[in-house]
């Protein structure tokens, strides 16, 4: 008890000697926040990495605003960051350790008691069905140092050989397909190129929705663009685009092919830099051969006319984007999907220049720093689990013993579950996610969690679907609680700093770890990780001489007065530009320095319409004002009221008639996975023969399909076979 007085004493001052927390104690700002008005922050929602500026009155975070002249936003929000600081407030907030006693209930106990167990229950797992008994899932939601200290202490502390991140839903597909075609998983673009394209195309990618500030970059765009939308629906995107496509779902891949088909066939491709700066394309041309535009138009469902008119716009731009988020990247076949996007870019030549690039579009506010650095399926720093020198190289900066670093790739999100399913799995720990909510039918996953012996969730609120099943609840900080980086979808570092107080005896995730390696027994292995600024120091080495490389980055001070910096940026690296693309010289990241083309037969829908379920359920975001399973967007009184309470899915007029139903009534949907009721919406929006439920309600997961890409391991959340049927107009 002696050594947890201790190491909270360093940030936050005395405790009593029951360990009762006084009031200030560790949601106590530092002290140098004090007298200032304003702290400018990253926002911790989505992947855009927006610049707030938070008022502070007395110390206390009051309001806020967008941070004009920031190379992001530019002074602008969307109505998540505007209540960005709501969620801090609400009534549900863990305060204090829960634990689940005999009787079954969860009972508030002190931190000490709570670590305690933690340390006794999986190390007794441990000793009876080995060290690949336990495991943890983790997130994209909290910054890159406290990714880095779990990882680290889970794999080289606690001898935990599995752990994989939420960010497995969502950024796992354009993780591998940059990889593979690129030899580095490397976003290429900057935000800039949103106005600098005179052709821009969205594959599976709502920006005006899921990402409305970048939107509004390509509503600047001088340039008058084409903007074209490849997605079954009409989404709030293709209904401003100059161009939409409504193509079947998931004939996607098909598609890409057939438009490499009429490119090549008329020499539409820029053959110097196919033969200067890629490998691969004369596969690409005898695979595309057969995907002619009568062909693809039989797959997809648009014309041959519609085919030849996209390759031929494609063709007109001089600086023509290919943009792609989770509409591509949660499918059967979606690491391939994506690497047709890529190699459409390449074959004509647009990459590395303004206006120009494959774009990934990421997800969370941090999905590139899990990319990067949670130490799940990768290596700190994108290194290779499974190569010796990579080990060592790792052992040697970390000052520890190499055979603490697995020798093995963990298994990924999916597997893991599976594990837990056949009793191989008996602990887990759940850091910042709600996958009772968000994981591919739910239910499923809600029982086999029953197998478990012992379940731990570290979260803000101990009121989620996930924190209700827990045996232990460890009570975190939030976005705005605690300092650290965040990285962007366009590879830009940005700073959290701590606004607020963390309410109770709530502590930063990282001062969690710490507490926890102090338990185990294993803090000697961290004993420079005192802070997430002195750990940032420390992935940095760990970047020196990668394609991520951000050696030159002095230290947050830098980060703070430079409007955030991209990756790479070596020692030595000039500010001059602060809004850098990749792929300029034409050089990639294999040894010989060129990009790869891949190519792949497309793979039947894992499951097909059909006389039982012959509808198309398609899912994703629903609004603005949501972000994924509300966890946060359902503390504002100010968002909820900007979009419906209740789950709801789309309907096609016509598929309505047919079935007399009404806008607002009451709905069944059913697939192989069970059966929901909902209200109906009825909109042209959606195509005769599908249905749309947003992500954002629980319901919605009672149903989607547990498929999953063979290379990315990402879930196929957009495609599932059902049923629809009337229901009371009133309930």
């Amino acid at each position: 008890m002696q050594q947890l007085k201790d190491l909270i004493y360093q940030r936050t001052g005395p405790l009593s000697d029951e360990l009762e927390l006084k009031p200030s104690a560790l949601g106590m700002l530092p002290q140098r926040l004090m007298p200032e008005r304003l702290v400018r922050v990253v926002c911790g929602f989505c992947s855009t990495g927006c610049s707030l500026d938070v008022h502070l009155k007395n110390g206390k975070a009051v309001n806020l605003t967008p941070t004009h002249g920031y190379p992001v936003n530019s002074g602008e929000a969307c109505p998540k960051g505007w209540e960005a600081l709501t969620p801090l407030w609400a009534n549900d907030r863990a305060t204090t350790p829960y634990l689940r006693k005999g009787h079954g209930r969860l009972e508030a106990v002190k931190w000490d008691t709570a670590l305690r167990t933690f340390v006794s229950r999986f190390k007794d797992i441990q000793g009876r069905w080995g060290r690949d008994s336990i495991a943890f899932l983790s997130t994209g939601q909290i910054p890159v140092e406290e990714m880095a200290y779990l990882g680290a202490l889970a794999k080289f502390g606690m001898g935990m050989v599995h752990g994989d991140g939420n960010t497995r839903q969502c950024m796992a597909t354009a993780a591998v397909a940059y990889k593979q075609s690129f030899g580095f998983d490397a976003p290429p673009f900057t935000y800039r190129d949103f106005e600098e394209s005179d052709c821009l195309i969205f594959v599976g990618a709502n920006p005006c929705i899921a990402h409305p500030i970048m939107w509004q970059r390509v509503c600047r765009n001088p340039h008058r663009p084409t903007v074209v939308v490849l997605d079954p629906r009409k989404t709030e995107t293709a209904m401003a685009a100059t161009h939409h496509y409504a193509l079947k779902p998931k004939s996607d891949l098909v598609l890409l092919y057939g438009l490499a088909h009429v490119l090549i066939k008329r020499g539409w491709i820029d053959q110097v830099y196919i033969d200067r700066h890629t490998a691969g394309f004369e596969e690409v041309r005898r695979h595309v051969q057969e995907y002619t535009p009568g062909y693809v138009s039989r797959r997809t469902g648009l014309s041959a006319g519609q085919i030849e008119e996209l390759a031929g716009l494609i063709h007109q731009g001089k600086r023509v984007s290919f943009w792609w988020m989770v509409g591509v990247n949660q499918g059967h076949e979606a690491v391939r999907t994506a690497q047709a996007i890529i190699n459409l870019a390449l074959m004509t030549g647009n990459i590395g220049r303004p206006g120009t690039g494959a774009n990934s579009i990421t997800g969370q506010c941090n999905a590139m720093g899990s990319r990067l650095f949670s130490n799940t399926t990768n290596l700190l720093g994108h290194h290779d689990f499974q190569n010796p020198q990579h080990r060592g190289r790792i052992a040697k900066i970390l000052k520890m013993d190499e055979s603490l670093i697995p020798a093995e790739n963990s298994l990924p999100y999916n597997q893991i579950i599976e594990q837990i399913a056949l009793g191989k799995i008996k602990g887990l720990w759940i850091i910042a996610t709600n996958p009772v909510h968000s994981w591919i039918a739910s239910r499923e996953f809600k029982q086999i969690l029953k197998n478990l012996e012992f379940l731990v969730v570290q979260d803000m609120y101990h009121t989620s679907q996930t924190a209700q099943a827990a045996d232990l609840i460890l009570p975190a900080a939030g976005w705005g609680e605690k300092e650290g980086t965040f990285i962007n979808s366009e590879r830009r570092f940005g700073l959290l700093r701590k606004v607020a107080q963390a309410p109770g005896e709530a502590l930063a995730d990282f001062y969690i770890f710490k507490l926890i390696a102090r338990y185990w027994g294993c803090e000697e292995l961290f004993k420079e990780w005192q802070t997430p600024e002195k750990v940032f120091g420390i992935l940095k080495e760990i970047s020196r001489g990668t394609p991520c490389d951000f050696t030159g980055i002095g230290d947050y001070a830098m980060i703070e007065r430079s409007g955030g910096i991209q990756w790479p940026f070596p020692e030595g690296a000039s500010l001059e530009n602060n809004e850098r693309r990749l792929f300029e010289n034409g050089k990639y990241f294999y040894p010989d320095g060129k990009a790869k083309f891949l190519v792949e037969d497309p793979r039947p829908a894992p499951e097909e319409t059909c006389g039982q379920f012959p509808f198309v359920l398609l899912t994703g975001r629903g609004t603005s004002s949501q972000w994924h399973t509300q966890t946060r967007t359902g503390k504002s009184a100010v968002l909820r009221k900007m979009y419906p309470s209740g789950a709801y899915v789309e309907i096609n007029p016509e598929d309505a008639c047919k079935f007399s139903i009404k806008d607002g009534q009451y709905v069944y949907i059913t697939t192989r996975r069970g059966q929901v009721k909902v209200r109906a919406l009825v909109t042209a929006g959606i195509q005769q023969g599908q249905l749309f439920m947003p992500m954002h309600y629980e319901l919605t997961n009672h149903l989607t399909m547990p498929s999953f890409d063979p290379y990315s391991y990402q879930p196929s959340y957009k495609m599932a076979a059902a049923r629809l049927s009337k229901g009371p107009y009133y309930a």
